[in-house]
């Protein structure tokens, strides 16, 4: 499969679909595809709510492309690689519209910020979590801020630590990540996030655009903290013990 990026519209719902035959990873064109998908969501005034989902019935998210990890030389294309999931994470940041993720399998690394940075996240009880970053010689800096405004300094600290850990759907619910769990069912999981976001999208514009800001309240640094966090992931990313690591996956 081709990885893509697509829009379309559902009555007053934007659907933004994301697909890669590598666990849905996201890769520097996915994430610039994504960016000019959603900054079109939000500029249509006939689509009142976003949601977001991945292609087919298994992971939601394998998180940064791995395969594009292993081809980055310089810190300059580094930077600029997970500076793409930098950009992502404020593009979601600055909307008016609130977004719901339909997250129907397993989230991995960056995947869980993307699924952070949403304001409602409907999953399956496939939908396990992992940050893998320090298994593969980085850390989880460019989604950090995101997760632990989420759920927590200690929960991040847990996840981060635990990086071949599998965290289930539960524990994500749990700690704030997921605003609800359904059955292994994708017609429960659809259904689920149909009710809801049809919900969503019946508040007032005003009302939702204002509130979207008090929740993401103290954020206004984050274009310079993720630009930073970027480059110190891009200098570990780079470094030998990393690349050697890389190229045994």
């Amino acid at each position: 499969m081709k990885a893509y990026v697509k829009q379309y519209k559902e009555g007053t719902h934007g659907v933004l679909e994301f697909g890669n035959s590598a666990g849905n990873s996201l890769s520097t064109p996915i994430l610039n595809e994504f960016k000019t998908h959603l900054i079109a969501l939000e500029k249509d005034a006939t689509v009142r709510v976003i949601i977001i989902q991945s292609y087919g019935i298994r992971a939601f998210c394998g998180g940064a492309s791995l395969v594009e990890m292993k081809t980055l030389k310089t810190l300059k294309e580094a930077t600029k690689f997970f500076m793409g999931i930098a950009d992502l994470i404020n593009t979601i940041r600055s909307l008016s519209k609130f977004v719901v993720a339909r997250v129907q399998g397993k989230v991995v690394g960056g995947g869980v910020g993307l699924v952070a940075a949403c304001d409602y996240v409907i999953a399956n009880s496939k939908a396990e979590i992992k940050l893998s970053e320090l298994s593969i010689g980085i850390g989880p800096f460019v989604i950090e801020p995101v997760v632990s405004r989420k759920i927590g300094i200690t929960a991040f600290s847990q996840l981060s630590l635990d990086a071949h850990i599998w965290k289930s759907a539960e524990w994500a619910l749990e700690k704030g990540l997921y605003t609800s769990v359904c059955s292994s069912s994708s017609d429960d999981l659809n259904q689920t996030v149909n009710f809801h976001a049809e919900r969503l999208a019946n508040y007032s514009e005003k009302a939702v655009k204002t509130l979207r800001k008090l929740h993401w309240k103290q954020t206004d640094h984050w274009e310079i903290l993720l630009a930073k966090n970027a480059r110190i992931t891009a200098k570990l990313a780079l470094e030998s013990t990393t690349q050697n690591i890389l190229k045994t996956l």
